[in-house]
């Protein structure tokens, strides 16, 4: 098991924590993660664009002018594709993006994630977060403490207002839960950030 260090809010070092290798020491699979980054970009695409194709358009049931003698060129319909207020040749037409994976192969992932944070020394454990109110600059500060530049992930282990309120405003900074984690949030970070009660939840979850 690999030791790592916690620390408080002011980021001053209070203890070590030790974390599981069978979930933040597995061997990093690259396929599983590269496919659950795929399924979770695939998954939040809506697949709601439509055009009309020929059929679908409005008018164009008579022939405009007659086959031949004319000097034009033939046409069958005014609602042809080559006319203004045609329709489209391959119209696309909604469909669903989405690329399921199987509970082992999500969880999988998540581990190879999880591991790569701690071999990258890019996981920072804190004891706690707590505040009295809703304060960005305080949440701001803490960031600051624990020396955190570039993107981070905060992982709660149940929903906190106080501290999700705080940290919405920064722009570099996204909170989730230990139950919405996903390893396309975790990779996205340069930095990410968990109280214990969040490390122990994430080993009785995943192990």
């Amino acid at each position: 098991m690999a030791n790592i260090s916690v620390y408080n809010m002011e980021g001053k070092e209070v203890g070590t924590m030790e974390l599981s290798d069978a979930i933040f020491g597995v061997e990093i699979n690259e396929h599983l993660v590269h496919m659950a980054v795929v399924a979770n970009l695939a998954n939040k695409r809506q697949g709601t664009q439509k055009a009309k194709t020929r059929s679908e358009v409005s008018g164009g049931g008579r022939k405009p002018w007659r086959q031949k003698g004319t000097g034009h060129a033939r046409q069958g319909s005014t609602r042809s594709p080559q006319w203004t207020g045609g329709g489209v040749v391959f119209a696309p037409t909604p469909r669903d993006y989405s690329i399921k994976l199987n509970k082992k192969e999500k969880r999988a992932a998540l581990k190879s994630a999880l591991t790569d944070k701690v071999k990258n020394e890019s996981l920072i454990v804190v004891d706690e977060l707590k505040f009295n109110e809703i304060k960005t600059k305080d949440f701001a500060k803490v960031l600051d403490n624990l020396k955190v530049a570039g993107k981070s992930l905060v992982v709660l282990p149940e929903k906190d207002e106080k501290v999700i309120m705080s940290a919405r405003n920064i722009p570099t900074c996204k909170t989730s839960l230990t139950s919405t984690i996903n390893v396309y949030d975790i990779l996205d970070a340069k930095t990410l950030i968990l109280t214990q009660d969040a490390v122990k939840t994430i080993e009785e979850v995943y192990a």
